[in-house]
């Protein structure tokens, strides 16, 4: 029998809707082009906002408030990358250009006062030469928010603009750079959908990188918190130890990231990571949903900033157990979660610190 072309592509279509879709290429694509490129898309843009401002207020059309705001977004979508940075932003030396944390030492006042006495005329081509210490978010909000420092005093101002929109001006080529890297015809949404690739040679190489990076992510939280909290101090609060100290949004950073965290689990359309677990793994799945949700009712319960919770015995029980919520959460996803997907985590970027 004979078959035109129209009715075999039908016939080659319906077969191909036959096809069963590998779960793990269906979580891998829908969590790329639904959670991972709307967080480095936002990160971009709050980048590109943040150069904006950084040069409004130097020219004199934007006050301090309104700078300090468009830093707190740039810091906040920064936060909430932290459990997607793979890819691109995990190579290069790129992290580190974006934030200088933990500063043990007090290094970025220091290099940053050290640059601005060398380079008065500072330019953004002296910034790119310069250390990682002064190129990021922690540089910026040093300059921002550091007690030492008053922006609305016109002498400090001139001395620390031209770091200000260059530090702005580095945050938005970086970052664009990224994003272009993750968008293009080969980039890396590209290859967490299509299989094999230069990267991956299979969707479930591709949801155990997505997987390692988002459960290093939530141990690094634990260490964001545990820090300050004296956890590596014989129980000491080191509250200078604190990300983001200066401004008071190291609580609020640890919501965004932990926003991510679960979006990433969850997915845009319940078809994340969760997706994986077959109806054998429902009560892990309730466990996580519900490990999920204590941390964040915690965190958004805490009604004072971390450094003032550090300063009295009734704060610090209340982020012990922000921290142990942490904790649970985080053995949840190491422990069982790996184990039932077949997912060798292996070392911690966080291990050792």
């Amino acid at each position: 029998m004979i078959r035109s072309p129209l009715t075999l592509a039908l016939l080659s279509l319906a077969l191909a809707g036959c096809t069963p879709v590998d779960p793990q290429d269906a979580v891998s694509s829908a969590l790329a082009d639904g959670v991972l490129l709307p967080i480095y898309s936002a990160w971009s843009e709050a980048d590109r906002q943040l150069a904006a401002s950084g040069q409004a207020f130097c020219a004199g059309q934007q006050n301090l408030a309104d700078a300090r705001q468009a830093f707190a977004s740039a810091q906040s979508t920064w936060a909430a990358l932290q459990p997607a940075v793979l890819g691109p932003l995990a190579e290069g030396n790129r992290a580190w250009q974006v934030q200088f944390w933990p500063d043990k030492k007090n290094l970025v006042a220091r290099q940053v006062e050290a640059l601005v006495n060398s380079k008065p005329e500072l330019t953004p081509t002296d910034l790119d030469k310069s250390s990682v210490v002064v190129q990021g978010l922690t540089a910026y909000e040093y300059l921002l928010f550091d007690p030492a420092i008053d922006l609305n005093v016109a002498e400090q101002k001139a001395r620390y603009c031209p770091l200000i929109v260059a530090i702005g001006q580095h945050q938005q080529v970086l970052a664009a750079d990224v994003l272009t890297n993750w968008q293009r015809q080969d980039g890396m949404a590209a290859q967490l959908k299509s299989f094999p690739n230069p990267r991956y040679a299979e969707a479930a190489e591709a949801v155990a990188d997505i997987l390692r990076t988002q459960v290093s992510a939530i141990d690094g939280l634990k260490k964001k918190l545990g820090t300050p909290l004296g956890r590596q101090s014989k129980g000491q609060p080191q509250p200078y130890q604190a990300e983001a100290w200066r401004s008071k949004a190291s609580l609020a950073n640890l919501a965004a990231s932990l926003a991510s965290a679960e979006r990433i689990w969850l997915g845009a359309e319940q078809d994340g990571i969760q997706a994986l677990l077959g109806s054998a793994q429902a009560e892990l799945k309730q466990r996580i949903d519900a490990a999920y949700s204590d941390t964040r009712q915690r965190l958004a319960a805490a009604q004072r900033p971390l450094g003032e919770l550090l300063g009295d015995e009734a704060g610090r029980a209340e982020l012990n157990a922000l921290y142990d919520s942490l904790d649970a959460l985080h053995r949840l996803h190491e422990a069982e979660l790996a184990k039932v997907l077949g997912i060798q985590l292996g070392f911690n970027a966080h291990d050792g610190d």
